[in-house]
């Protein structure tokens, strides 16, 4: 298996051992654009792996703070109650990089950046950027991926 994320085309493709493209998905990168530094709220480019599956077993919509289930179940009136929060939903894969001194290590560290792909809101708009610097993804979408790739999987992200 491997990803490769289109941040132009805000796309996310998984491809099988073979090369075949088996799932497209449309996704949202950084709102700040593409960068590896700490802090600059970018998506990071280039090589990566993911390092951790998280969110097994839980429920669709599951709401995650800190990588932890937080008991909620996002629903748009929990949205509504917290306007400026950034949901991380449903199941989290956690990127690392394999750049040494790109994207991983010292300030440009993918991982202790805490960079995932993950399921948003529905009501999220997907196609364009907006995150903080993750990929969201759909829920349905994060649960079929999340359900396909195994860690160690290969990332690459494209600008």
């Amino acid at each position: 298996m491997k990803i490769t994320i289109h941040i132009p085309t805000q796309t996310l493709e998984l491809f099988g051992d073979t090369g075949m493209l088996l799932r497209r998905y449309k996704i949202s990168t950084g709102a700040n654009g593409v960068g590896e530094e700490s802090g600059s709220y970018c998506t990071p480019r280039g090589r990566h792996i993911v390092r951790a599956r998280i969110g097994a077993g839980q429920p669709e919509n599951t709401v995650f703070v800190r990588r932890r289930p937080t008991g909620e179940i996002y629903t748009p009136q929990l949205g509504a109650q917290y306007p400026g929060r950034d949901w991380i939903l449903t199941r989290i894969l956690w990127l690392s990089g394999r750049e040494p001194g790109y994207n991983r290590l010292g300030s440009c560290d993918t991982m202790r950046r805490y960079i995932y792909i993950h399921g948003t809101p529905d009501e999220t708009v997907l196609g364009v950027p907006g995150s903080h610097g993750c990929i969201r993804m759909r829920n349905t979408d994060m649960m079929e991926l999340f359900e396909l790739v195994p860690a160690g999987t290969e990332v690459a992200l494209t600008a």
